[in-house]
């Protein structure tokens, strides 16, 4: 199946220190004789560029001004399988890429792409050339009948961490972590540095990360399954 660019561009002031951001989208069309598409349903793409506080957004008229495509309908029988989520990574690691996360919310298939060793990770013709992979790979295994949309793009300097090698990584970064406490269940949401990331924690547990909290009075030791989003802080 081909795809339809008309495309426009419009600039958008969003502030100073806004992470540098490439996207691209691309909405699944229905199969013949599973579900008759609408009129003009047919694939669109588009990208989304964020560069030091500008927007730039090269869209086809029914995704939104926020690079997000409209909701659709969630289909049932579509999952994200760990066979499926091989296939993504080897994709991406064909391109030079890394893949940093996948999910699939609804009837969105977000992937989340970086090249480590790169200054400013990755641009735009990554998102592009590994978003045409994915579709074509979709393609090949069915992702269901029903529309679907598919969104690539750079994690960005707010990135959230999500494996062992990104709290490594990110080591005396910056971060905002919110947690649970073991103790209580309590939930509070702290900023601090990323300190040392543990395979097992000091007293023979699962993996632990340390967070030396902004006032530097405290480092706190955080059990990694009592973590329930670590995202890092961008720093001016």
């Amino acid at each position: 199946m081909g795809y339809n660019r008309a495309c426009r561009f419009a600039s958008t002031l969003k502030g100073v220190g806004i992470s540098p951001t490439f996207f691209v989208g691309r909405k699944g069309g229905a199969r013949p004789g599973t579900e008759p598409p609408e009129p003009g349903a047919e694939r669109e793409s588009a990208c989304q560029r964020q560069i030091d506080g500008m927007t730039t957004n090269d869209i086809e008229p029914e995704v939104s001004p926020g690079g997000r495509a409209g909701a659709t309908t969630p289909p049932g029988a579509r999952a994200l399988t760990p066979e499926l989520e091989q296939e993504l990574q080897a994709i991406a690691d064909a391109n030079g890429c890394e893949l940093v996360h996948a999910e699939l919310k609804g009837s969105v298939l977000r992937l989340f792409i970086d090249r480590p060793e790169r200054p400013g990770g990755v641009d735009l013709s990554d998102c592009e050339t590994v978003s045409k992979q994915v579709s074509a790979l979709l393609d090949v295994v069915d992702f269901g009948p029903a529309r679907y949309t598919l969104e690539v793009s750079s994690p960005g300097l707010d990135r959230q961490l999500y494996r062992a090698r990104d709290y490594r990584r990110f080591a005396g970064s910056l971060a905002r972590v919110t947690h649970r406490d073991p103790q209580t269940g309590k939930k509070r949401t702290d900023v601090g540095r990323l300190g040392e990331y543990r395979e097992r924690g000091a007293r023979g547990g699962g993996p632990e990360i340390t967070l030396e909290l902004s006032d530097g009075d405290q480092t706190l030791v955080l059990p990694l399954a009592a973590v329930e989003i670590a995202r890092l802080e961008i720093e001016l």
